[in-house]
């Protein structure tokens, strides 16, 4: 078998002290530093993620969007050029295949990103449902990076070397840009104003070559804004404080959008699409719901812990962890719907330890 994947940034970050794992099929760095320091530089300054190992497709032919729109949850037809969408790509029982962003470019045409681990998952499913649509779908994940600049600074950085006005890019939208200062001067971007960290932020695709030069570029530009290189690490953790699902955590195919409080991304209404029959079904009796957890004690309550109430199993901790910017052991889980009720008393199984806890409103962490 061939090993893991590398992304056009992997010789950068194992010369430059990033501690190099395999995540979804890639090497990527899950930290520089601590992932602590580098989570509290994302929530008060700005940080840089290296994000290549997400999916990027696109699509093109005279049903594109009809392809898109059978394979999606949401409402691709609403999509005006310039802005993203979040959406759902899920199986004929109703089981999340991946979450993913649907981007319609300036020029109309459709772009997809979505997780690493599910990009040939997601392919497949658009093969197999694709019938006799005119479309043709190209993978540009390898031929492509993509570089996420992400806290309360990161508009000051990236403004210091695009073409762009930032301040009219608003969130879920998009922009075609080219570089103006440092190594990458003249290089061709798509900014978007998107992130999964809870903070303001941009998400950079450029072409793979470019990788570099941007990512120097964008250091440098940030050196007075207190910029650092951020692993996958402090990336969940942001992402977990900000209650934004991961899938094989929050979701997966044995979880339905309306169980782990997506079905806001779900437009039944808008005709047929895979799991339709089911989704309707799901939407009527959720059976569990997503909730948010506080322990009070130290100890972390990780995926697979048993949630409990009065000693009898109530649900199951999807992602959990000792949160750096609210000083606390928080969870997520799946639970009962009829025993998601905020404010009541649980019981997390820590290892055979029970540690006691109650049900809090999520997000736990939300920028002001």
């Amino acid at each position: 078998m061939a090993g893991p994947l590398q992304t056009a940034l992997y010789a950068w970050h194992a010369t430059h002290g990033g501690r190099l794992v395999e995540f979804g099929g890639w090497m990527m760095p899950v930290q520089y530093s601590t992932i602590t320091a580098e989570h509290e530089a994302v929530r008060h300054r700005v940080g840089l993620f290296d994000i290549s190992h997400m999916g990027r497709l696109v699509f093109s032919g005279p049903n594109a969007e009809p392809l898109v729109e059978r394979i999606t949850t949401n409402n691709v037809a609403k999509l005006k050029p310039g802005q993203i969408q979040y959406s759902l790509v899920c199986d004929d029982k109703g089981g999340v295949i991946d979450d993913v962003l649907v981007y319609r470019v300036a020029d109309g045409a459709l772009r997809m990103v979505c997780n690493a681990s599910n990009r040939h998952t997601v392919l497949d499913q658009m093969v197999a449902k694709s019938g006799t649509f005119e479309a043709t779908i190209d993978d540009h994940t390898r031929s492509t990076a993509m570089i996420a600049v992400q806290g309360p600074r990161a508009a000051e950085v990236l403004a210091c070397v695009c073409d762009l006005d930032l301040s009219s890019l608003k969130y879920y939208h998009v922009k075609e840009s080219r570089f103006t200062a440092g190594p990458a001067t003249g290089g061709h971007a798509v900014i978007s104003r998107t992130g999964y960290t809870g903070e303001d932020g941009f998400e950079v695709i450029v072409a793979a070559q470019l990788a570099e030069q941007t990512w120097e570029t964008l250091l440098r530009a940030g050196e007075g804004h207190g910029i650092i290189p951020c692993g996958l690490g402090a990336r969940d953790t942001l992402r977990f404080e900000a209650a934004m699902p991961l899938y094989g955590h929050e979701m997966d195919a044995s979880v339905n959008p309306f169980e782990t409080g997506l079905g806001w991304a779900v437009k039944l209404e808008k005709g047929d699409f895979v799991g339709r029959e089911a989704l309707q079904a799901a939407k009527a009796a959720p059976g569990r719901a997503r909730v948010g957890l506080a322990l009070q004690g130290k100890r972390v309550a990780r995926q697979g812990t048993i949630v409990l109430r009065g000693g009898q199993e109530i649900g199951v901790v999807t992602s959990g962890t000792f949160s750096p910017t609210l000083g606390k052991s928080l969870a997520m889980a799946l639970v009962r719907k009829d025993e998601a009720v905020v404010g009541s008393a649980v019981e997390v199984d820590i290892r055979g330890q029970i540690e006691p806890g109650s049900i809090v409103p999520l997000p736990f962490y939300k920028r002001t």
